[in-house]
């Protein structure tokens, strides 16, 4: 891709995130004019409610981009190590395994805080990510996208089907299930938000430093092998990063799907299929999304909200369809 194009795309991207951004301070279940909004960032009107709605939403908003790009690098690295277009923590089951481990630490360990959970959503996040690949593996052709998809699809409804059998006796872990399922961005806390940040800046620096050596391995093993890149060690470390980042935010926002589908597609159509330049853009592309995602779920069930993940869905569920009608697809 040309320099200036990148420029470009930067540019306005950047410009994106900003408004993406303020309209995310000033919509909700009451509205706050821009005006009230630079005061309270900038230390104005400290006592005035506005204010203190606007610093209400601070948090909300950071961890919206968070979680936005964690997933839009995942769903990005996800896609390039099994070269599979509809790749996806989602699609993958890697959030059903998330779920299964967090449900199931409420259950018998009486889990309860985000330091909590991420430890079980990225010990679930790995185990069904190398229980996926593994039987997605098998047979003739080796780990071919359609049946690395169908093994997902298999793994996601199997596990399903576990916590529904860990949650329906036990009223109480349902009530703190039923809410962290569906997918949210509005529990956020600064605490919550620390407690992450380790993790998602690791994988992140991690997907950015394997981006030279996987376009290496989108020209095949056998080319990325002559250039020097081990590809079974690339595809190792890539997806542990894409498994820290999917496990962390899955730990405090839910498993939010869709995600990791449109943003890489989306910027693969903008800057090409450069991982260098897919990984970075696609961070700032999830951001974008589920921050907007999560303003129009405040805007349509107003006076309340409708959560993120749902919103996400309704818009990812159409792409899905159409990734599969374009894309040709290897065979069984």
């Amino acid at each position: 891709m040309k320099a200036n194009k990148i420029i470009v795309l930067v540019i306005v991207s950047g410009f994106g995130l900003i408004l993406a951004a303020f309209a995310s301070f000033i919509f909700g279940s009451r509205n706050v004019g821009l005006s009230e909004v630079i005061a309270a960032l900038f230390g104005n009107g400290a006592n005035s409610f506005d204010s203190l709605v606007v610093r209400e939403r601070i948090p909300r908003t950071v961890f919206s981009m968070i979680a936005g790009a964690s997933l839009g690098v995942s769903g990005a690295l996800m896609q390039a190590i099994t070269r599979n277009p509809i790749a996806d923590p989602s699609i993958l089951g890697v959030n059903t395994g998330a779920s299964l481990f967090v449900v199931s630490g409420i259950a018998f360990f009486h889990i309860s805080t985000a330091s909590e959970y991420i430890w079980f959503a990225m010990a679930g996040a790995a185990v069904t990510a190398v229980v996926v690949y593994r039987i997605g593996s098998l047979g003739y052709g080796g780990a071919t996208p359609i049946k690395l998809a169908l093994a997902g699809a298999a793994i996601s409804a199997a596990l399903s089907s576990l916590v529904s059998a860990v949650i329906l006796p036990r009223s109480d872990v349902m009530d703190a299930y039923r809410f962290w399922q569906v997918g949210s961005v509005s529990g956020a806390t600064w605490t919550g938000i620390l407690s992450i940040l380790p993790f998602i800046v690791a994988g992140l620096g991690i997907g950015i430093l394997s981006s030279s050596s996987l376009d290496a391995l989108a020209l095949g093993d056998d080319v990325a092998t002559g250039q020097g890149v081990n590809t079974s060690l690339v595809r190792i470390v890539s997806a542990a990063a894409g498994v820290l980042l999917c496990g962390a935010t899955t730990a405090l926002a839910g498993p939010i799907g869709f995600v990791g589908l449109m943003i890489p597609h989306t910027m693969r159509l903008l800057c090409g299929s450069s991982m260098r330049c897919m990984i970075p853009m696609s961070a700032v592309g999830g951001a974008i999304l589920l921050t907007i995602s999560d303003i129009i779920g405040r805007m349509i069930g107003h006076p309340g909200e409708l959560e993120a993940g749902i919103v996400t869905a309704f818009f990812g569920a159409p792409v899905l369809i159409w990734i599969a009608m374009r894309v040709k697809v290897r065979s069984l």
